[in-house]
């Protein structure tokens, strides 16, 4: 169990602003709606009083937190899945997610997720929104993710995301030859006809994907995707648009397309290719408390790499 027990004067340049307000520029590693709960709650006294959140302060008043984050009980949900860990500590957990794991559980994926994975190799997590999950991998996409481990550090790289401040970087395998790297910008929504999907609509929210060539291969195109927003399937929503899909991906027109000018044997296997060639590869980020810069990269899966080993070989061949 985590216990809060901080008590904090305001400053007199706090005059005159109400209490939500004080609490939110005082306590930045908390979130605001946070912040209101535990004051409803009563965990917040102000002079020993609890004041409710539009009550304005003079300045001078002592601010106290007292609160227990009593973790929910979530035995049920706990399972021995394996987990390739990068790094950890008391705030982040970094874990290189392999493709078929779904992320979190929903319908149709009620368990046998990265949640109930988290939950068995870190008790901890349960005091954690969504047991420390604060992005999300679609389950065929491999590849590294940032777990919170502390609600600062919850706090603090959630609103990093929501400021494009956190750098991923993804490699692709995609079909056709990319003539140069290249900037999409397209809002993405829910398909106007097929609402399970996504895709490039005007109603759309604001999407950014920066594309770099690695190499090319006849009819194939290995790049560097480096995104500055997070929509759902972002990158094979783009790639798609451009006419370039993932390799394999079974949704957005990467899987049953045969690529030109290459052996039978190399086709099939794209044609086979069980899954979207999808990696989140480099990840970076200021860690939340130390405030260093630190970065990470998940080397290509075997089912990438066998693929690219095989466009190698037809190439120099």
């Amino acid at each position: 169990m985590e216990k809060i027990n901080q008590i904090i004067q305001v400053p007199d340049s706090c005059q005159g602003m109400r209490l939500d307000q004080v609490l939110a520029d005082l306590l930045p590693e908390y979130s605001r709606t946070r912040l209101q709960n535990w004051n409803k709650s009563g965990y917040i006294k102000v002079d020993n009083n609890q004041l409710s959140q539009r009550e304005k302060l003079k300045g001078g008043e002592f601010i106290h937190i007292n609160v227990n984050l009593i973790p929910e009980d979530n035995s049920s949900s706990r399972q021995e899945i394996p987990l390739e860990i990068l790094y950890e500590d008391n705030d982040i957990i970094i874990i290189n997610k392999p493709p078929g794991l779904v992320v979190h559980p929903g319908a149709g994926n009620p368990d046998n997720t990265l949640f109930n994975a988290l939950l068995y190799h870190f008790p901890d997590l349960e005091i954690i929104p969504r047991a420390g999950i604060i992005q999300r991998l679609d389950k065929e996409t491999s590849g590294i993710m940032v777990i919170t481990r502390s609600i600062k550090a919850h706090t603090l790289l959630v609103r990093e995301l929501q400021e494009r401040n956190i750098t991923r970087e993804y490699q692709a395998i995609v079909h056709g030859t990319l003539t140069a790297g290249r900037t999409i910008e397209a809002p993405i929504g829910r398909h106007p006809l097929k609402r399970t999907r996504m895709a490039v609509v005007n109603s759309g929210k604001p999407a950014k994907t920066h594309v770099r060539i690695l190499e090319r291969f006849n009819d194939i195109t290995h790049l560097l995707v480096k995104l500055d927003s997070g929509r759902t399937h972002q990158i094979r929503v783009h790639m798609a648009h451009i006419h370039n899909p993932v390799v394999g991906d079974p949704v957005y027109g990467g899987r049953g397309r045969r690529p030109k000018n290459i052996s039978e044997e190399t086709s099939n296997f794209i044609n086979n290719f069980p899954r979207q060639a999808l990696h989140a590869w480099r990840l970076e980020l200021t860690h939340p408390t130390n405030e260093n810069l630190m970065s990470w990269i998940a080397p290509l899966p075997d089912d990438m790499m066998s693929l690219l080993d095989l466009l190698k070989h037809e190439k120099q061949s």
